[in-house]
């Protein structure tokens, strides 16, 4: 069993003994952390607060929506259940509802034996590091007040907002919906069992794709392949896509923040890349900054360079690009695991308007041998390739003495350190990160071959023995 309190969430793996895993006991004491921090922020404490939660479709997810939702209640927060959702749709709804706060109860791309809290602000964004440890403070502390019966809270269900995201999105200047419907695409798609099962179809079909052949689609929380969408899970999107002579496929992860893409012929997008063409896109029409975590590829910083923009990057974690953003004023981010965020919607990672954008791109784009060919599109972007790598280190060694040596012996490099630490060679980088719940060594690095990729880690990774072995 397992259970991990973070900054960003509870996550843990259902049944066994509280505290070990995500009890029942559990999800009241770290919901009810949550509420007691959301009240502790209200301007007005005559004012009733408002918390909107969903959830995605694995199996454990009802019975934790009934404790987190009677656990508000308790506290006096009113709760708006939206029912099977997405971490986007949520967040969008938290603004809509005027809310205090959300929790989507989603374990993201994890197994199905796995859910969690993700906590939310009144602006929808996930809650920041400091506002993380606070309700964990809170949570260890055990001060927590529930209402009298005379000021309970009221839970209502809504599920109107499947209908609200898509015409939000719809209503995007830069979703052309009337050049997708025109090029009449054929679209595989893998919802996993989820909720995009829901959400996937409804939206292709509010874009005028009539097509579309549905792979787990059924929202029953048996996911029928590892939920989290790398080449190696979407073996059978990929044949699929040939078989039906589809144009893309489209797959998303159990939440539908995260959307990888399958080219005509079968062969990957890659992850990294679904952010880099959306990109691409929203900036041949509204010039502006980019920003991605730095763990992902440079090909957005390549994008962003052509169209005479600035790129940054950020920290690893949605919170830190979404700062970061915010702090450039970027037009388009995200993270190189298929995240979009586009904040003209909200500042969130969304596989709804990721899918949206970039079938607006491959709607317009134009090559006379190919009018739209996946691949072809993914030919326009240099190829790198990102090796990653791992060293698994004993808890008695310090962590930070070895990324502090590596930044010795590289120091007349570029070098970023505000995520572990990153160096640079010309194109080609390499980026360690210290693992926040256990003693490892990220490690991932990038060329424009795998082999030299491989190779650039593998450099590191001596390195990284040759220090231990001095101590």
């Amino acid at each position: 069993m397992t259970l991990i309190k973070s900054i960003s969430g509870i996550r843990g793996t259902i049944g066994g003994k509280s505290g070990d895993g995500l009890s029942p006991l559990d999800i009241v004491k770290f919901a009810s952390a949550y509420g007691t921090w959301l009240l502790s922020r209200r301007t007005d404490a005559k004012l009733k607060a408002k918390v909107v939660i969903g959830r995605d479709a694995r199996i454990s997810g009802e019975m934790v929506t009934n404790i987190v939702a009677g656990t508000l209640v308790g506290l006096g927060i009113d709760v708006v259940d939206l029912g099977l959702s997405t971490t986007p749709t949520v967040e969008v709804a938290v603004t809509e509802e005027n809310a205090n706060g959300g929790i989507i109860i989603t374990a993201s791309h994890n197994p199905k034996e796995w859910n969690a809290l993700k906590l939310l602000n009144e602006k929808g964004e996930f809650v920041s590091a400091q506002d993380g440890a606070d309700i964990l403070a809170i949570a260890e502390a055990g001060h927590m007040q529930y209402a009298s019966v005379s000021h309970l809270g009221q839970l209502s269900h809504d599920d109107t907002y499947l209908q609200k995201h898509i015409d939000m999105i719809l209503n995007l200047p830069l979703v052309d919906k009337e050049a997708i419907t025109k090029k009449n695409f054929k679209i595989v798609i893998d919802c996993v069992n989820s909720t995009g099962g829901i959400f996937v179809p409804a939206l292709l079909r509010a874009l005028g794709v009539e097509d579309i052949v549905e792979l787990y689609c059924e929202p029953n929380g048996h996911f029928p392949h590892n939920p989290e969408p790398l080449p190696e899970n979407l073996v059978e999107i990929s044949k699929a896509v040939e078989k039906h002579n589809a144009d893309l496929g489209l797959v998303v992860d159990p939440d539908v923040d995260r959307l990888a893409i399958v080219c005509e012929d079968g062969e990957m997008f890659g992850e990294e890349y679904t952010l880099v063409a959306v990109a691409d896109y929203v900036l041949s029409k509204t010039k502006g900054n980019t920003v991605s975590n730095l763990s992902s590829t440079r090909a957005l910083k390549d994008v962003t360079l052509k169209y005479g923009c600035e790129y940054n990057a950020s920290a690893v974690g949605e919170v830190n690009v979404v700062e970061k953003m915010k702090e450039t004023n970027a037009v388009i981010g995200g993270e190189g695991n298929g995240g979009v965020i586009y904040p003209e919607l909200h500042y969130g990672r969304d596989a709804l308007v990721g899918i949206a954008l970039f079938l607006s791109h491959l709607a317009n784009f134009k090559d006379k041998n190919c009018t739209k060919c996946c691949s072809t599109l993914r030919s326009t972007y240099t190829n790198y390739y990102i090796s990653k790598n791992k060293i698994e280190l004993t808890p008695d060694i310090d962590v930070d003495v070895i990324l502090q040596r590596i930044h010795e012996k590289y120091q007349k490099q570029p070098i970023s350190t505000i995520d572990g630490v990153k160096i640079e060679f010309d194109k080609e980088w390499v980026h360690l990160r210290k693992s926040n719940t256990e003693p490892i060594i990220r490690i991932y690095s990038e060329s424009e071959t795998a082999s030299t990729a491989d190779h650039l880690a593998g450099k590191i990774i001596s390195d990284i023995k040759e220090i231990l072995k001095e101590n």
